[in-house]
């Protein structure tokens, strides 16, 4: 099936050097991955050195790339900029940027404390602030042009969501970056995009969003009009589209990739799909009846 398979011609990122936050794991690893595949050196960052570390050296034997493993703390702006330092070390340079670290767990918001709401948003947002602004300054004094970054947020950064209100918060002010520094960096030649991802399921985040005894119960794939989940390759080839030359003119845009879960939540009647034909002759004769009173 062709959407599990790489878009992209295998060069499309030759020569460009792509920074992953929270590229250890789950979908930031997937699209370090693919972004190496097509001829990126690929930098990747986290807290954990040795799980960075690891991943580094699988994705060097996978894919035959260049991948530098960069412990940080995106919370902490020293450190941030200390990461560009050894990218810059390393590489010569940086083309994008791709903030993906991220932090979610579901909980009513009443039993929160304060500590854990500004746990999501210094990770996530915070996180992504900091990054984008090193970066951008950066570029912007070395006078460099065609950059990109690309930040992963989510459906609910506009619609917002029960028990994730913390991240919810965090998402949408991320979104409000993206589309705000489109329009006043893009003098500088920097692009900036999103990507809002549904239901792709990985080990760490689903195992705490969605814990085990609850799966069955509460089927992502049922609230999905394609009744299913997305594959990593699906999110990865957007994401290599979006980082490379051939997106060049797309700009302040957020890309949901969902398989139509938030538009089948967000409208009015769309339960009814719910329904077979039997339900629909009887709603027929009902309202042939109403019509004739």
């Amino acid at each position: 099936m062709q959407h599990l398979e790489g878009m992209l011609r295998e060069d499309a990122l030759k020569g460009k050097t792509i920074i992953v936050t929270g590229g250890g794991t789950g979908l930031g690893k997937s699209m370090g991955k693919y972004f190496l595949k097509l001829g990126a050196n690929l930098v990747i960052t986290s807290r954990k050195l040795d799980v960075l570390q690891k991943t580094a050296d699988d994705l060097m034997q996978e894919t035959g790339g260049k991948v530098l493993a960069v412990q940080c703390d995106v919370r902490n702006y020293a450190e941030v900029e200390k990461m560009l330092e050894a990218t810059v070390s390393t590489f010569g340079g940086v083309d994008v940027l791709l903030n993906n670290a991220a932090g979610n767990f579901v909980s009513p918001t009443e039993r929160l404390s304060a500590r854990a709401f500004d746990t999501i948003i210094d990770i996530v947002l915070r996180g992504s602030y900091n990054c984008t602004l090193a970066l951008g300054k950066y570029w912007i004094k070395q006078k460099q042009t065609n950059k990109t970054v690309l930040n992963i947020v989510t459906t609910y950064a506009w619609t917002g969501s029960a028990f994730v209100v913390p991240s919810a918060c965090a998402k949408a002010g991320v979104l409000a970056m993206t589309r705000s520094l489109a329009v006043e960096w893009a003098k500088y030649g920097i692009r900036m995009n999103a990507i809002a991802p549904g239901p792709f399921p990985t080990k760490g985040a689903w195992d705490r969003l969605v814990p085990e005894p609850f799966r069955e119960k509460f089927d992502l794939a049922k609230k999905v009009p394609l009744r299913r989940q997305g594959e990593h390759q699906e999110l990865c080839n957007l994401a290599g589209y979006l980082v490379s030359d051939y997106s060049a003119y797309v700009n302040g845009e957020v890309i949901t990739i969902d398989g139509g879960e938030w538009l089948q939540g967000a409208g009015e009647f769309n339960f009814f799909n719910e329904l077979g034909s039997e339900h629909w002759d009887a709603i027929e004769m009902m309202v042939r009846g109403a019509k004739s009173e």
